[in-house]
């Protein structure tokens, strides 16, 4: 179908924002006032509306409560220093959407739609849009199987939804992980590069049974020898080993993180070393006995960066140093916040101005 800059709105007639406290926001509390939803059937994307959020209706046999087929997106809306807001990074975010939408076997969402939709969504909610250092508007698309029939098979029908909702950043403290060797997050072949729902479902019975012994979270060694550090929760993870910066390259069993994107890139910039390469538990064991670990990172859209204090390695825990504002952790993320407001230039074309 062609698309065009005009979509349909329905405005409310009742805004919540004022249920909201900018000063205390809790993530994943607070939602927008409207949502985008479009449909696909009969082979094609019909036309997108913005419409006052809502319950969604669904059959009890729609394929994608049986079959899993369900992709979404993680992406973040920032008000600047002047007062304009821009969505951060969106060609990234949609070439990420297309590749998991590809492999669940999904209609894909036409770029135009995608784009245009997430434009005028959040100008429509820009008064959502914290102004808080830290904070941002929250953006999930996401795309899920609503054909109505019970048998096995890929879906011919879709709802592609947008709703938005403001958060603060996650993490601010630093974490304990435990890596974990008895359960794996995603196998070679599988699809773990995906941001599909089965991937976070799966993962909270180790990630519970973790927090239960005292850790936050877990760091997924690779499914086959459980040798290789992969990511960490629901984020990519990121070390500081001999001054040098390291990060397990990308593969079919780990995510292409935008954020991760982002500061392997600002590192460069900054004159830093980075490197893209396989990480074994060994290797870390080794490198805080003789200390030339210094940092160690969770990197993802929710918290941008989740210093980690302890890591737990074999039945012992071991310590990262004391984090300051020297650290290079806080050096990327303050660089990459301060494009994200409009303090430093955009060299890169990041961000997306409305």
């Amino acid at each position: 179908m062609e698309t065009t800059a005009d979509i349909m709105i329905r405005k409310t007639t009742s805004s919540r924002i004022k249920e909201v406290d900018f000063e205390q926001l809790e993530f994943g509390k607070y939602i927008s006032d409207h949502m985008l939803v479009c449909d696909y059937a009969n082979g094609e994307w019909k036309e997108p509306q913005i419409v006052p959020y809502a319950n969604l209706s669904m059959s009890p046999s729609a394929l994608a409560l049986h079959y899993g087929q369900t992709v979404f997106e993680g992406m973040k809306a920032f008000r600047m220093h002047d007062g304009s807001i821009n969505i951060f990074r969106m060609d990234k975010h949609y070439d990420r959407f297309v590749k998991s939408l590809q492999r669940m076997c999904m209609a894909i969402v036409p770029k135009e739609i995608f784009v245009e939709g997430l434009r005028q969504l959040v100008e429509l909610d820009k008064a959502w849009v914290p102004s808080k250092p830290g904070n941002a508007l929250y953006l999930r698309p996401f795309v899920f199987a609503s054909e109505a029939r019970f048998g096995v098979k890929v879906s011919e029908e879709y709802r592609f939804v947008i709703f938005t909702g403001p958060v603060p950043s996650l993490y601010a403290d630093p974490i304990k992980v435990k890596v974990e060797t008895a359960y794996i997050r995603a196998a070679k072949g599988g699809t773990g590069f995906a941001k599909c729902g089965g991937n976070y479902g799966a993962a909270f019975l180790p990630t519970q049974q973790a927090r239960e012994e005292g850790y936050d979270q877990v760091l997924w060694t690779d499914g086959i020898e459980h040798k290789f550090i992969e990511e960490s929760g629901m984020m990519n993870v990121m070390f500081v080993i001999n001054n040098k910066l390291v990060t397990a390259p990308l593969s079919d069993s780990i995510l292409d993180g935008v954020t991760r994107d982002s500061l392997l890139t600002l590192a460069k910039d900054l004159g830093y070393q980075a490197e893209e390469r396989p990480i074994a538990v060994a290797e870390l064991e080794e490198a805080f006995k003789n200390g030339t670990i210094t940092e160690a990172f969770g990197a993802g859209t929710a918290a941008v960066v989740a210093p980690i204090r302890i890591i737990h390695i074999n039945g012992i825990d071991y310590s990262l140093p004391k984090y300051d504002v020297n650290k290079l952790l806080y050096k990327l993320k303050a660089g990459l916040e301060n494009i994200r407001l409009g303090v430093s230039a955009d060299t890169h074309g990041w961000n997306y101005m409305l």
